[in-house]
């Protein structure tokens, strides 16, 4: 933020704002909304798609502007940005193809959708932002593939736990540190809630209930602890990961969670806990030097072999915009995978699921997602949990067991399908995936 924020003042000085595209209009995207409009200079929020228009309507209202124009054509939203009028558009194509827009912002948590959406932006060579840790986490690693032949970017945001995660690891690794355990820190662990048990919490907040849902039942938490593997080549040590743990200690002592010489064997893992409090990320890592490691005790980090670092806040929203800045001026991901998958996120049931019954989504009733190396979903076939909605079951499952993809009937024609069939390809020489 050191750098950017003066970057961006040269941008407003020189008249010459990063023209930001908004694709979804739900809580996080009102909030992004609000904080490019009213506290970011060298940014300009200029066109927003939402498949309820109304919402994106509202979005602008939330952060102060009325004057809104709609715009159903290619012609007419680019040429209510060059007016430097706020624009809603009537077909999210537009925004991908406008050439006077400088990046896209996906809000959506949709991952057909939002695989549409970042394909699209590619062709007309416009970098992606993701608050999409579903798409990211599920078929990431092939869509930076398809950016990079387009010669752009498709980055994770900052703010969010995967983007803190990241910035945390760059500045420990920065430091001469070798990070061994990535960890997330959650308030809540049930892998059963649904949006009935969370409908009162989200109505509190003005939140959707199956996004809220998603946020207890392990399902986000496995989804952002993904994009970390697959942006350190971690691991997990075993699926699920530590299934939420309960910590309440110091986090001058957590590094007792972990054995370091299967930390070391491992290469390294991600993680999550509920609690400590006032923790949001944390990251133990250790120092090769001797001489190093006198310093770090003097300085009140502990006698080792782990170093505990962490941050005891994520501000999604208000932190994006760093990421755009990152993506736009520097060329610089946030959260980039390394390769393919490292880790996935596989569908378990929720409850006793019958053959013929018809999946839902993500946070809703009949499954929860877990993380899942990447060697155990490809051996055991499992079914992503990012692809659950709409498969058919063709057998019966039992609550707490792992859905495969011989358990299925997948809808036809889906985007998502065919590109995790060609990461499988593409990055391991699977071809079981059709």
């Amino acid at each position: 933020m050191i750098i950017l924020d003066r970057a961006l003042k040269a941008r407003e000085e020189q008249g010459k704002p990063i023209r930001v595209g908004m694709i979804g209009a739900g809580f996080m995207a009102r909030g992004l909304a609000n904080q490019i409009v009213n506290s970011v200079r060298g940014m300009r929020l200029v066109a927003i798609y939402n498949r309820h228009p109304q919402k994106a309507f509202d979005a602008y209202k939330y952060a102060g502007i009325e004057d809104v124009a709609s715009a159903g054509t290619q012609a007419a939203l680019d040429d209510a940005i060059q007016r430097r009028r706020a624009v809603v558009a009537e077909e999210w194509t537009t925004i991908c193809r406008s050439r006077e827009i400088d990046v896209l912002v996906e809000v959506t948590g949709s991952v057909e959708f939002g695989a549409h959406v970042i394909l699209e932006a590619f062709r007309s060579s416009k970098p992606v932002v993701l608050m999409n840790a579903e798409v990211d986490a599920t078929i990431g690693p092939i869509l930076r593939v398809y950016a990079q032949k387009q010669g752009v970017i498709l980055s994770a945001c900052e703010g969010d736990e995967p983007g803190v995660q990241m910035n945390l690891v760059r500045w420990v690794k920065g430091l001469g540190l070798i990070p061994r355990v990535v960890g997330n820190v959650k308030g809540l662990q049930d892998n059963y809630r649904n949006p009935t048990t969370q409908k009162a919490w989200a109505e509190r907040w003005g939140q959707n209930a199956s996004m809220v849902t998603s946020f207890a039942d392990s399902s986000k938490v496995s989804f952002e602890q993904a994009i970390v593997a697959n942006a350190t080549g971690f691991g997990v040590k075993s699926r699920g990961m530590s299934r939420g743990q309960v910590y309440n200690g110091s986090m001058m002592e957590i590094q007792k969670l972990y054995d370091i010489e299967e930390l070391r064997a491992l290469g390294g893992i991600v993680d999550y806990t509920v609690g400590p409090p006032m923790v949001k990320v944390f990251c133990l890592a250790e120092h090769s030097d001797p001489k190093q490691r006198d310093y770090l005790n003097l300085y009140k980090m502990g006698e080792g072999p782990l170093y505990p670092f962490w941050i005891p806040y994520h501000l999604p929203h208000f932190e994006v915009p760093n990421a755009i800045a990152r993506v736009v001026l520097f060329g610089d991901e946030v959260a980039p995978p390394l390769g393919g998958p490292a880790v996935e996120v596989c569908a378990v049931a929720k409850r006793d699921l019958k053959a013929g019954e018809v999946l839902d989504g993500i946070g809703m009733y009949m499954t929860y997602g877990e993380a899942a190396n990447a060697e155990e979903m490809c051996a055991q076939q499992y079914l992503p949990e990012g692809l659950v909605e709409g498969c058919k079951l063709t057998r019966d499952i039992t609550k707490d067991h792992v859905i495969t993809y011989g358990d299925v009937e997948l809808p036809a024609g889906r985007l998502a399908d065919r590109l995790r069939a060609e990461q499988y390809k593409h990055f391991r020489g699977e071809t079981w995936l059709k």
